[in-house]
């Protein structure tokens, strides 16, 4: 494996490590939290048997929570890097690590194409956002809006701008960069779309709205989609991709309690979601439109929401800034992931590999900004890149690496032993179902 001296004498990350638990699970909250939280949950959730759906959805999130982020966590704080570093020390552990170099850039990818579809998206917002500032959203044809931004080559300049602005938070400083960025961002992302959702409590009509949400109906509870629906949903909101929460766990240190830190990002990643689903959804009931899901829900149905609103300039944006805040910290991790990786195997500073990675991101992505482009690369990157990455990512600390020395690493910083348990379910039921997520993800095209 590849280790700078510093590293090596240290027992530190090169870029430094977070400073707290807080800043950590602020940053991996920051990245789990992102649009599948705000423009996918809330539909699924009415979708699939409202609150009856929160009882699988639940259970995954428990399960990925505690051995799935756990296991990214330990083998990047175990091997003290990123994405590549820690393939090859699982590998090597079986004098294997040319192989597990070679695999840990299929994950790498998927963090890498996730960001370039990712900060498209997120060029989509910003503009979207100037349009609530000036005016424009509530008085346009959202849906002409939309398309017009949609379009080949449509908004570079926001696009743009998106990508520079999480160069530049990585540039001034990795592990400081991010914590500041994600203690700022994180709180005013709960704070806005809590201001939201009891706004929304209040619109006449909103009733409905909570009825297609909390309103259980037990006997979807007996459907298969259900339970796939709400596995590919925790799986994806929980941002297990076998790359970008390695990067976060090389700058945790060795005093922290790993698996407190999966129980908190996931108990905030889930409160994300189910604020998303109340300031969004009752809206949209409240006004008569039709509920859907994915980019028409946020850029089409929220601004004709948003038009018949009182204030509704000021709550759109507050909506589209919050969605931004979202955004940005996602994008930052992404780019971390593979800044990292690059930084420390081809042996360039932190600020060279950033750029190159926001330089990729951008180039890729202004061949992709077309709405229908954007979407068949996103279909690629989410349904067979990423979800085969974090398989990877558990084949390798589970079997590769071993129980014994990843339990080894989750032990430590706490004060009681993990249960017994905690071994079966991270062979026998977390790997299967990681490889689950990969064939069902094809078979459906797309679960998360």
């Amino acid at each position: 494996m590849v280790s700078n001296l510093e590293t090596k004498q240290t027992g530190l990350h090169k870029n430094g490590q977070f400073k707290n638990s807080l800043g950590f699970v602020l940053a991996c909250v920051g990245s789990a939290v992102g649009m599948g939280n705000i423009w996918l949950f809330p539909y699924r959730l009415g979708q699939y048997g409202g609150a009856a759906f929160l009882i699988p959805y639940f259970i995954f999130v428990a399960l990925f929570g505690m051995v799935g982020l756990s296991a990214e966590f330990a083998i990047g704080r175990r091997a003290k890097t990123g994405t590549l570093g820690a393939y090859e020390y699982c590998w090597n552990a079986r004098g294997k690590g040319k192989i597990g170099y070679l695999l840990g850039w299929i994950p790498l990818f998927g963090s890498l194409g996730i960001a370039i579809g990712y900060s498209v998206i997120l060029g989509w917002v910003l503009k979207t956002l100037f349009a609530g500032v000036t005016g424009e959203l509530l008085v346009a044809d959202s849906a002409a809006l939309f398309n017009e931004m949609a379009s080949p080559l449509g908004n570079i300049p926001c696009h743009t701008l998106m990508i520079v602005i999480a160069c530049v938070l990585l540039i001034f400083g990795a592990t400081k960069g991010i914590e500041k960025v994600n203690k700022f961002m994180m709180p005013a992302f709960f704070v806005l779309f809590l201001v939201l959702a009891v706004r929304v409590f209040f619109l006449e009509g909103a009733s409905e709205g909570y009825r297609f949400l909390l309103i259980p109906k037990w006997e979807y509870l007996l459907m298969a989609d259900t339970w796939i629906m709400a596995m590919g949903q925790a799986f994806f909101s929980l941002s297990i991709t076998g790359s970008g929460m390695i990067v976060y766990g090389s700058y945790l240190g060795k005093d922290e309690d790993i698996i407190k830190s999966c129980r908190n990002t996931a108990i905030f990643d889930t409160l994300a979601a189910m604020l998303s689903a109340f300031a969004i959804m009752p809206a949209v009931f409240a006004f008569g439109i039709e509920p859907a899901s994915g980019p028409p829900l946020m850029f089409i149905t929220l601004p004709q929401v948003f038009a018949h609103m009182p204030f509704g300039r000021f709550f759109a944006v507050m909506f589209f800034l919050s969605v931004a805040f979202a955004g940005i910290t996602s994008l930052i991790n992404m780019f971390e992931a593979v800044s990292e990786s690059w930084q420390t195997r081809f042996k360039m500073s932190h600020t060279t590999a950033v750029t190159i990675c926001g330089i990729i991101a951008l180039a890729v992505g202004l061949f992709i900004e077309d709405g229908d482009r954007v979407g068949t690369w996103m279909d690629f990157i989410t349904i067979l890149v990423v979800p085969f990455g974090a398989l990877l990512g558990a084949v390798s600390v589970y079997y590769v690496l071993g129980y014994k020395e990843t339990k080894e690493e989750l032990e430590m910083g706490r004060e009681k032993p993990l249960p017994k348990i905690f071994g079966f379910l991270s062979k026998y039921v977390y790997v299967p179902i990681a490889v689950a997520v990969f064939i069902l993800g094809i078979i459906y095209k797309g679960i998360g």
